[in-house]
């Protein structure tokens, strides 16, 4: 009996003296870190800022809304306007970049800083701090992109400057002989009118990490100041050197204007607020290569509800109009997905007539989406006489049927509106009333409702099912849309039957 207490005891202690062990190492510590940096993960969000500067529309607040802190507490009067999470090469931790702005500095620069998580401290730490060209916090974009071709991101912020000049800043990231990873800039652009990345073909060695792939340019757009027709245009490429490590202006071609009215010309590009804003307001047909209109892919603008519509190859994305900032030939807009908050879209929109638009679109594309459409391009105003029944229920892809369920009789109309009779189980019936969208992610076709006000059934703002047919029936499965995909739920389908009668 003695024998079996005195191993007991010395079990005990030896298990007291492992946890006391595990405890002292950061083992614990480390493996819950772990698993809550998975759990909180972001990959890139978009300034949230009151006042003047900005007319949010509230949809871009209400579902899945990612936040802006940081790894570490900022300095005093440092207001934090984007963030990007990654985890670069060699990195155990996911490392961050803060894009911020100095409360003293009004008209000064944003600011970028590098905040790693060091080993031996086991803290996160503020490495290296940056300014960029950009000073209008509302127009930051911060996304990461393998510019040079070594498999080795870049960190490139755009945005808009105090004379409205397009921006954009570029920091490659390199290794140092102690091992410290810290960023140099690489290209540094700002133009009167629009700068895009000017992507370039790499080979299938690159795509499986195993070859260097060549090196993207950059292209801006700018005035011709040697002409009199201010929608003439300098097209200006650079390319990376790899001797001095740096983008340097390689080639300059001329883009002439159309020869436009010079009084309503002057009017439309005058910079005064809501002027091309009221311009572009309304249905834009895509212009082919051949010079015709194509009524299959189009853009619909719609100022009152603050969204902008895309629609090509059959499907349908619903975009945020969050900020808009006037240019010299037109309009600079960062739009976000409705659906997809870490899909966030920006639009050069100039001028090309009185009748026709010239559009550059560049997106922080997270998720797949399965339009294979290319947005940039000429489009032409559609005018009134096609703005009829059929072209909104394109716009919409809306349907009129009604079907059965748990939550009662569920009416779609082709207007894009849908409501629920629940059958007395709701009080207030005229709540149960919205709009709803189908759309494509990843191939998985998608339902969205959105309700008006607050859903009396659970409070929710907006909700995405995976849709699923078997024969007339419906099954929706809850999901939800984030920067890691479609996210299943995991709820108990609803089922939706084909109403005999409506």
């Amino acid at each position: 009996m003695k024998k079996s207490l005195l191993g007991f005891s010395v079990g005990v202690i030896a298990v007291c003296i492992l946890v006391i062990i595990v405890l002292a190492t950061g083992f614990w510590k480390r493996f819950f870190y772990q698993a809550a940096q998975e759990q909180h993960r972001i990959r890139i969000v978009i300034p949230r800022e009151t006042g003047a500067e900005r007319d949010f529309n509230l949809a871009e607040q209400r579902v899945w809304e990612e936040n802006l802190n940081t790894k570490i507490a900022m300095n005093e009067g440092e207001i934090v306007v984007a963030i990007l999470n990654h985890e670069f090469e060699g990195s155990f931790a996911e490392e961050q970049i803060a894009a911020y702005r100095k409360q003293t500095e009004i008209d000064g620069p944003v600011y970028v800083a590098f905040i790693k998580y060091d080993e031996r401290s086991r803290e996160y730490k503020r490495i290296w701090d940056a300014p960029t060209a950009a000073t209008r916090s509302e127009t930051i974009s911060l996304f990461s992109q393998d510019l040079i071709g070594d498999i080795n991101n870049c960190i490139l912020i755009t945005g808009m400057n105090n004379k409205n000049e397009h921006s954009m800043t570029v920091f490659r990231r390199s290794l140092r002989g102690t091992g410290e990873h810290t960023f140099k800039k690489i290209a540094e652009l700002q133009i009167d009118g629009s700068i895009i990345i000017q992507e370039n073909e790499r080979s299938l060695a690159y795509q499986q990490g195993i070859a260097r792939g060549s090196s993207h340019n950059i292209v801006v757009y700018g005035h011709d100041n040697t002409s009199q027709n201010i929608l003439d245009q300098l097209e200006t490429t650079y390319t990376f050197n790899p001797s001095t490590e740096q983008y340097g202006q390689s080639t300059v071609t001329r883009i002439p204007g159309s020869q436009i009215e010079q009084r309503r010309l002057r009017e439309l590009l005058s910079g005064k607020p809501g002027v091309f804003e009221n311009f572009i307001n309304e249905l834009w047909y895509y212009v082919s290569p051949q010079g015709t209109l194509d009524s299959r892919q189009f853009i619909y603008f719609d100022l009152a509800g603050k969204e902008i519509i895309f629609f090509g190859d059959e499907n349908q994305q619903v975009f945020t109009w969050q900020n808009s900032t006037p240019t010299r030939y037109g309009l600079y807009i960062t739009c976000q997905n409705i659906s997809i908050s870490t899909l966030k879209r920006s639009l050069f929109i100039e001028l090309e007539s009185l009748d026709s638009i010239r559009l550059r679109v560049t997106e922080d594309l997270r998720i797949k989406i399965t339009v294979s459409a290319s947005w940039d391009g000429s489009y032409r105003r559609a005018g009134n006489q096609v703005k009829t029944t059929e072209t909104e229920k394109s716009i919409k892809q809306a349907i009129n049927a009604a079907y059965d369920s748990l939550w009662g009789r569920l009416q779609f109309y082709d207007s894009g509106e849908y409501s629920i009779n629940s059958n007395g189980s709701y009080p207030d019936a005229a709540a149960r009333k919205g709009r709803y969208v189908f759309f494509t992610v990843n191939e998985q076709k998608l339902l969205e409702l959105r309700p008006e006000g607050n859903d009396p059934q659970n409070g929710e703002n907006r909700m995405v099912y995976r849709v699923d047919t078997k024969g007339n029936d419906i099954f929706l499965f809850k999901v939800r849309l984030g920067a890691g995909g479609i996210q299943d739920l995991l709820e108990p389908p609803i089922m939706l039957t084909k109403a005999e009668n409506r």
